[in-house]
């Protein structure tokens, strides 16, 4: 058999970072200043979010991972620059430690007014910060076929990335409250099995013909067909703290594509489980991050999340030189040992009892 090519499995990430106050370390609005400035060295590489202490970028898109790599360190360096040139840090983490959303305002734009009167106080309090990894497909019915088994791994990611365990000043006991906040929009977490393109976008249209949404981005789930680009985005994640996980994490979502087309090339097929059970996974990601268990349906039977991400590297071993990862994915077993985001958050608060602390541990980490 002809080898496979993986060319089209290229990588798009999107962060979303915090805008902090050096002397309270409050999130703050950059009243688009951040923003302004960027676009003259980065141009719309950075824009605006419905809250206006957030900054978004997105970078290229990416060949490899080498590439994102590149492009998102320069992209958190940039943008770092400017900050401290207005006087203001940044960071990355799911959730601010203390900082309250009802004192945050929000960007005066069309959209998120929309949005706003729409979703009122669930909208006005979904004060976080995520990453979104796109991958390239090579036609949006080869991108349906493969987010509907990827759909199974998502927590196993998700669990990697967690990192927001505050929220407005409390330990929440989760590893990342970010999912918690966002669970009361509409049209968020795992999504459904679809059969093909077409009912994707039947879906999607009879969303717009009754008005429940006027285009597909508002659909907000933990992985789409993307309703524009041939890409499947995955959203799950929480914003890792440093380039280096948030390319880890791009790197697994980009081999786990690669690995699903690989077997559908072979007539072979992923198992398909109901967003039911896996969204049991799910929550447990969400409040153990890695030191719990998921649940191995195969096995039926709890399993160690640790053991379960190993397993993933395993099951996307023979995709990963052909990409060029294997290099950036040796960093999991990094990460298992030093802990998620959360962990290390959590691991400074234990020390010291001060939120501010780790707040600056935050900052410190964002151009690690």
């Amino acid at each position: 058999m002809a080898s496979l090519s993986y060319k089209h499995f290229t990588i798009g990430v999107e962060e979303e970072y915090m805008v902090i106050d050096p002397v309270t370390r409050e999130l703050k609005s950059h009243e688009q200043k951040i923003v302004t400035e960027g676009q003259k060295i980065i141009k719309d590489k950075v824009k605006a979010e419905m809250h206006q202490a957030v900054v978004e970028v997105g970078t290229d898109i990416c060949q490899d991972v080498d590439e994102a790599f590149k492009d998102v360190a320069t992209l958190r360096g940039t943008i770092s620059q400017i900050a401290g040139d207005l006087g203001l840090w940044m960071g990355a983490s799911g959730t601010h430690p203390f900082s309250h959303w009802q004192s945050q305002l929000i960007t005066d734009h069309v959209r998120y007014s929309e949005i706003v009167n729409e979703l009122q106080e669930a909208a006005r309090s979904n004060l976080i910060f995520g990453l979104h990894v796109h991958v390239g497909m090579e036609d949006r019915k080869m991108g349906v076929h493969i987010a509907n088994s990827a759909r199974y791994f998502l927590p196993h990611v998700y669990a990697l990335s967690t990192n927001s365990p505050f929220w407005v000043g409390r330990k929440t006991g989760y590893k990342s409250y970010r999912t918690k906040v966002f669970d009361k929009f509409p049209r968020t977490g795992i999504p459904d099995y679809f059969e093909s393109i077409e009912a994707y976008e039947s879906y999607v249209n009879l969303l717009i013909k009754t008005n429940c949404i006027d285009n597909a981005k508002k659909i907000w789930w933990d992985l789409r067909v993307h309703p524009f680009f041939n890409t499947v985005e995955f959203r799950i994640c929480d914003i890792p703290m440093t380039v280096m996980e948030t390319i880890t994490i791009a790197a697994l979502f980009q081999a786990i594509c690669a690995k699903l087309y690989k077997l559908r090339s072979q007539n072979m097929n992923f198992m398909m489980y109901q967003r039911a059970l896996l969204n049991e996974n799910k929550w447990r990601a969400s409040r153990y991050g890695i030191d719990g268990t998921l649940i191995d349906f195969g096995k039926e039977s709890e399993v160690n999340t640790r053991v379960l991400i190993y397993e993933l590297l395993d099951f996307v071993d023979d995709v990963v030189d052909q990409l060029g990862s294997r290099h950036i994915l040796n960093n999991v077993h990094k990460m298992l040992e030093n802990g998620t985001g959360a962990d290390r958050q959590l691991a400074v608060y234990e020390k010291s009892e001060s939120l501010i602390d780790v707040v600056d541990y935050i900052h410190d980490q964002f151009l690690a």
